[in-house]
């Protein structure tokens, strides 16, 4: 029975993949940067009150969507309605697993 106590074992990164998260990191930071410099260049832009009620329901609604779209997603998997959706995909590879 293994030690519930004892550290699990720590993985090394290759080069590639440290190679990747640098690159991925590079590209955030840019991003980060290049929106700071974006939103700083428009300080004497007035926006008026119908601009703010625009954004405030336009980024609101936009998470209302996602955020749901993500819970059936989830709600989906686990219930077993993909498994349901596609039953010859399913047979297919049930099929292929027991010829090899």
């Amino acid at each position: 029975m293994p030690n519930p106590l004892k550290a699990p074992a720590v993985r090394k990164i290759g080069v590639g993949q440290a190679i990747i998260l640098l690159s991925l990191f590079a590209m955030l930071l840019f991003a980060v940067v290049w929106a700071s410099m974006a939103w700083t260049s428009a300080e004497d832009v007035q926006m008026s009150i119908h601009g703010w009620i625009a954004l405030i329901l336009g980024v609101t609604f936009s998470l209302l969507i996602g955020c749901g779209l993500m819970a059936l997603m989830f709600y989906s998997s686990r219930s077993g309605h993909d498994e349901a959706a596609t039953p010859d995909v399913r047979r297919q590879s049930d099929t292929l697993e027991k010829d090899d």
